[in-house]
């Protein structure tokens, strides 16, 4: 006698369902699912801890990896990136460095603050400008463009940590440190994409920071556009 699944109304012939995979009953909370939930927990923290390592010391091999061979150890990369973006955004609701207001360009307002309060968000929009010019100047590698943005999550996760690193630094010592996390991370990005493609060429490092520059370029001229027809209209 079959009963149906909570989760997707398939008929179920067993403990699981054969569509979804959702328990026929669910077990009660107990100690039990505790014990479990802080096991995971653990492992996704190991899991972190491999991925901030790995794509920090190796970028192009780990991400090279992540995409063709193991997804197992890894953090999944948008998840990384908005792991990355949280611990920023805390740090900075707790240092106040950032605290920038543009309530003077009236509705682009709302866009600029929204950019700068959910930085994970602002680093995947930026990341499809930027991952347009790479696919532009690496389409001999073969990568597809999601390929590229995967890569991309990985490596801007890390530039938010690195901002991060720079937030404690200028909290704590009162050190104007802002722009030179911004001049490391851009680094770090150019030799994280450079490696990814070619480590052993030059020209790759020119073109990914090439890449990186034109997406970001563009990227920033999309926003200044639509803040300018915002004014425009108000005038």
């Amino acid at each position: 006698m079959s009963d149906f699944c909570r989760n997707c109304k398939e008929p179920i012939n067993g403990n699981y369902c054969s569509n979804c995979g959702q328990p026929a009953q669910l077990k009660r909370i107990d100690k039990h699912y505790i014990i479990q939930e802080l096991g995971d927990f653990l492992f996704a923290n190991r899991g972190m801890v491999y991925t901030i390592r790995n794509v920090l010391v190796r970028p192009g091999e780990s991400v090279r990896r992540f995409i063709t061979e193991d997804r197992y150890r890894f953090v999944k990369p948008v998840t990384f990136l908005f792991i990355s973006a949280l611990f920023f955004a805390l740090l900075n609701n707790l240092f106040n460095i950032y605290d920038y207001s543009f309530d003077e360009l009236g509705g682009a307002a709302f866009l600029m603050n929204w950019l700068i309060e959910h930085p994970a968000y602002t680093n995947i929009t930026a990341g499809l400008f930027v991952s347009f010019w790479i696919k532009i100047f690496f389409k001999k590698a073969g990568y597809n463009f999601f390929e590229i943005l995967i890569l991309l999550c990985f490596v801007f996760g890390i530039s938010t940590l690195i901002d991060s690193v720079a937030i404690i630094i200028q909290g704590i010592m009162n050190l104007k440190f802002e722009y030179i996390s911004i001049f490391i991370g851009t680094i770090y990005i150019t030799w994280a994409v450079g490696q990814f493609f070619d480590k052993k060429k030059a020209a790759s490092y020119a073109k990914a920071f090439l890449s990186y520059f034109l997406g970001m370029l563009t990227f920033g001229l999309l926003i200044v556009i639509f803040a300018i027809v915002e004014i425009v209209n108000k005038l």
